[in-house]
């Protein structure tokens, strides 16, 4: 989700706020995320149990099955989430990026692993801080909730890709996802977009349910064809955004 001009405000006014914890003034999850439907008093609350740390990329920080003790606001980067099956294999279930909120409130344990993908950074604070918070501020709820129907909608979004789309649609709205989202403060949707494919193509046929010369495929048709440029393997540039869109709504077989 790109920035709002609302958004920028804010954040100019936050700078300039001394109310607002310096942690907080600049921080995109304040801005766009769930920490916006908080108050100075609440934020102030909210910093004194924060931690930002960093997380390399293929690091595993939450697991199936683990003690929920902390939630986590993502800063920067690309998360990746999975479910393991009984016979060990493994489906990426999700992508999560900045201002996204890690964490399912009043659940004791988590039902997915999440995974750095890229170099990722999080601010995290204390399950029973924030629960406390969510059952005190119907305005955190509802921005929770909202947070929550989205990604529903994205989920049946992936339902309608897998089920209905052409593998080159498929490949085509993966790339569209991640132009509009793994750097949302610089999106400009009137210039090219430039950014590094935050999965490998392995994972990429997984979450697409492609095989990977399927993925190598539709990637080089899509060079050829000129709405992408593709350097050093990873490297992506959209010229035109629009054109990324139109060709992931057409079946082209």
């Amino acid at each position: 989700m790109a920035p709002t001009s609302r958004d920028e405000n804010q954040k100019r006014l936050d700078i300039h706020n001394s109310s607002i914890p310096v942690i907080c003034r600049s921080c995109e999850a304040r801005h766009r995320g769930i920490c916006g439907a908080l108050t100075s008093e609440q934020l102030t609350q909210v910093s004194r149990h924060t931690t930002r740390q960093q997380v390399a990329a293929n690091s595993e920080f939450v697991s199936t099955g683990d003690d929920v003790k902390h939630y986590s606001n993502v800063l920067a980067g690309v998360v990746k989430l999975t479910r393991l099956m009984a016979d060990g294999r493994q489906q990426i279930v999700g992508l999560q990026f900045a201002p996204d909120f890690i964490g399912r409130p009043f659940r004791d344990t988590s039902e997915v692993s999440a995974e750095a993908a890229t170099n990722v950074k999080l601010c995290s604070f204390p399950k029973s801080v924030m629960d406390e918070m969510i059952a005190k501020s119907p305005d955190l709820e509802r921005r929770l909730y909202k947070q929550a129907l989205d990604q529903l909608d994205d989920a049946r979004e992936w339902i309608l890709a897998l089920g209905r789309k052409s593998a080159a649609e498929k490949v085509a709205s993966f790339l569209l996802m991640i132009a509009e989202n793994v750097d949302p403060e610089k999106l400009d949707r009137d210039a090219p977009i430039c950014f590094e494919l935050p999965l490998k193509r392995a994972d990429i046929a997984d979450f697409l349910g492609l095989t990977i010369e399927t993925v190598s495929r539709q990637i080089t048709s899509l060079r050829k064809a000129g709405i992408i440029v593709v350097e050093h393997n990873r490297t992506v540039t959209v010229p035109d955004l629009e054109r990324l869109r139109a060709h992931g709504e057409m079946d082209t077989g």
